[in-house]
């Protein structure tokens, strides 16, 4: 200690010394940041998928935008600052794929009260058409409130919920086969 009340450190210098980084520890620095950084992105392009697998067709990989030319112009080694940008980019999209399959779930719930109410009280609800792909199903067919023996039901206040039979038959040129059909 001097008279001044400063205080000589002699151990500083070497201190320094030992804290500036050798070439060898910022490689292995690099690659553990950008080996974190490669999980991260697998990871989240793993949940993209799972989101867009357990939500087809109602969310379709054209929902999912694609990578910007620069990145997805071939086989090249990315910065960590490209695969940062990689990162959140991927993390931005997985939230908006949240976000479609929360608001799906929600519509599907919706759909679901509605068929619940036209079932109890279906003269509330004349005429009214659910389709079952709103109920998160699949096939071409259709819930709807309809008068029970047509206009006599309506005028009666009989009501029911029917479901169709399902997709409607092709409609094209129909071949007609008979005995004029063969021709010699």
């Amino acid at each position: 200690m001097t008279q001044s009340g400063l205080v000589i450190d002699r151990e500083r210098p070497a201190i320094e010394a030992a804290s500036v980084a050798s070439p060898r520890q910022v490689e292995v620095g690099e690659r553990d940041a950008r080996n974190a950084l490669r999980r991260q992105i697998g990871k989240l392009e793993r949940e993209s998928s799972a989101i867009v697998a357990n939500g087809f067709p109602h969310i379709s990989p054209a929902d999912v935008p694609e990578l910007p030319g620069d990145l997805a112009a071939g086989p090249c080694l990315l910065t960590l600052a490209e695969l940062e940008r990689m990162r959140d980019r991927l993390a931005c999209n997985t939230q908006d794929l949240h976000r479609l399959a929360a608001e799906r779930v929600e519509h599907e719930r919706r759909a679901r009260e509605l068929l619940d109410g036209m079932k109890l009280e279906p003269g509330r609800y004349k005429f009214v058409r659910l389709p079952v792909r709103d109920l998160g199903q699949g096939g071409c067919g259709v819930w709807e409130v309809r008068p029970r023996l047509g206009l006599i039901g309506m005028l009666a206040g009989w009501w029911h919920v029917k479901l169709s039979s399902g997709c409607p038959l092709p409609k094209g040129p129909r071949t007609v086969r008979g005995p004029g059909f063969l021709s010699d």
